[in-house]
């Protein structure tokens, strides 16, 4: 059929069948969107080609997204667990380099081949042009060809089967994961205090110095009847009844320094209310709160900020986010101004502006071909994989430059993500799928073999090695896993079996370790 040759029209034929098979379930488990790949070998066996150009862009927009979305928590993570997820990188590339370095006098194989083979294995670009440097040779690449494709697929097989075989409850682990990322931001409540403590009748909240003493905030008090927002020279009387926010521990310290809890309410006056106002304003993004000056231009107070389902106390150092909820307490005439300050606008936050994700894209590129010389011997790059995500997980992190948001929405980012996926499994599977069968015929079993083994054995021992780590989430693990094997078509089979970011904050995590490591060891090796 002619028209099956039209790369476009295969390109989709190849994404709908994989969509169909990824769907069907054996004993619960489906390949879901990495079913694309399966579908492209055998069509890359049959001579359709895919234009490598769609890998790259396939391959930038999943990377940057991923990028995105971990950026702003990849660094409270590697602060958390870091080490953790380091060392199971350490043992995924170590424990691979030192098997291959065995099939090199087990089967008297090669050196320049053997390499080949370990890059192929975990699947590393950049380890793939490290060997080809060291030890100019072809069959590094025939060896980078005869691993590549189980490097792919036995990724996504693993990932897949490893949570059946131990029955692990994914639903449980995002449960989990979700409850250790808001151990840091325990739940905000409020309660009701009446004045009774003699140090502070007479006294105004600044000179209290309640926030710092409490790290509770007063967001209301009653005085004869009548409620006001307070601000720091407003004065408490005995009697007076006060409405305090905060954690727990903030609350217990504030009914010491105020008064005992009472279920008398505090409402507010005719003309006061208390609004959530989303954050959509591009000026409002990564400023201070403290910088608004809010109760000084509005007599507007700040109780909680509400962020990705967390709320978090307000302070005048928080900086704020696109997509926060910040809850506001004023009068009607004023919340009209507060409400121009923050946005406020749900269509702004589902438009997408795309010239910040071509600019970090091509900040990334531009990144990843810079190289750093240790000496005439050692060169290293982070290479397009590496230099786009680092970029991405910088500038999502700093969040706006000027009047650009580096940050996306989660619609937008999901969307881009699917897309570069689709593209980039499509045309990687119909690459490997046209060699696969010629590259067996001419070497025979024994590559084949020793390339699977590479890539199974450091899974395994990276799976034995979290065995004494019991505290890691298993997505957490299964995210280790795909960046210590540099493998993104394994990341995006986890993506798939989870709503959680909790792989794609491993992944980020461990790929620059795992990447750096596997160069060093390739060149290691192109000495033998």
């Amino acid at each position: 059929m002619e028209l099956i040759q039209t790369s476009y029209f295969a390109l989709f034929v190849i994404i709908c069948l994989g969509f169909i098979i990824g769907n069907v379930k054996i004993k619960g488990v489906s390949l879901d969107i990495s079913a694309i790949i399966f579908v492209a070998l055998v069509f890359g066996h049959y001579g359709v080609v895919i234009p490598g150009i769609l890998e790259k862009i396939g391959l930038i927009l999943f990377i940057y997204t991923i990028g995105v979305q971990a950026g702003p928590g990849f660094f409270d993570s590697f602060k958390k667990n870091g080490r953790s997820l380091a060392l199971l990188a350490t043992v995924v590339i170590l424990s691979a380099s030192l098997m291959a370095f065995l099939a090199h006098y087990l089967f008297d194989l090669e050196m320049p081949i053997i390499t080949g083979l370990l890059t192929g294995a975990l699947t590393s670009t950049p380890g793939l042009a490290a060997a080809i440097e060291i030890t100019d040779s072809p069959l590094v690449s025939i060896g980078y060809g005869v691993a590549y494709p189980f490097g792919v697929i036995g990724v996504i097989l693993f990932v897949k089967f490893y949570p059946k075989i131990i029955r692990s409850n994914i639903k449980q682990a995002e449960v989990d994961f979700e409850k250790s990322s808001t151990e840091g931001f325990p739940e905000i409540k409020h309660l009701n205090l009446r004045v009774e403590n003699e140090n502070v009748i007479g006294k105004t909240i600044g000179e209290l110095r309640v926030r710092t003493m409490t790290q509770a905030v007063i967001s209301r008090v009653m005085h004869d009847g009548h409620t006001t927002t307070p601000d720091p020279k407003t004065i408490l009387q005995k009697g007076d009844l006060v409405r305090a926010v905060g954690t727990s521990d903030a609350l217990s310290k504030i009914i010491l320094l105020i008064g005992s809890e009472t279920t008398e309410s505090v409402p507010l006056d005719k003309g006061y209310e208390v609004q959530s106002i989303l954050v959509t304003n591009k000026e409002a993004v990564s400023t201070p709160l403290g910088s608004f000056n809010l109760w000084v231009n509005y007599q507007a107070t700040v109780t909680r900020i509400r962020r990705s389902g967390i709320d978090i106390i307000p302070s005048p150092n928080v900086k704020l986010q696109m997509g926060d909820k910040v809850m506001v307490a004023c009068n009607r005439e004023n919340m009209k101004q507060v409400i121009r300050i923050f946005g406020n606008n749900d269509k702004k936050l589902s438009d997408t502006d795309f010239f910040p994700v071509a600019a970090g894209i091509v900040l990334g590129i531009l990144f990843g071909k810079m190289s750093l010389s240790f000496g005439q011997s050692f060169t290293f790059s982070l290479g397009l994989t590496g230099g786009v995500l680092t970029i991405a997980m910088i500038l999502s992190r700093i969040g706006r430059s000027g009047p650009v948001i580096w940050s996306m929405s989660g619609s937008a980012n999901q969307l881009l993500r699917q897309l570069g996926l689709m593209f980039f499994l499509a045309s990687v599977g119909t690459k490997a799928g046209a060699t696969l069968v010629e590259t067996y015929n001419e070497y025979g079993s024994q590559l084949f073999a020793v390339g699977a083994l590479l890539t199974i054995f450091p899974m395994t021992m990276a799976v034995l090695a979290a065995y004494f780590l019991k505290s890691i989430n298993i997505l957490t693990l299964l995210g280790t896993i795909t960046g210590s094997m540099t493998s993104t078509p394994g990341l995006a089979a986890v993506d798939s079996m989870s709503d959680s970011n909790a792989a794609a904050l491993a992944y980020a995590t461990v790929y620059p370790v795992a990447m750096v490591l596997l160069v060093i060891c390739v060149q290691i090796l192109g000495y033998f």
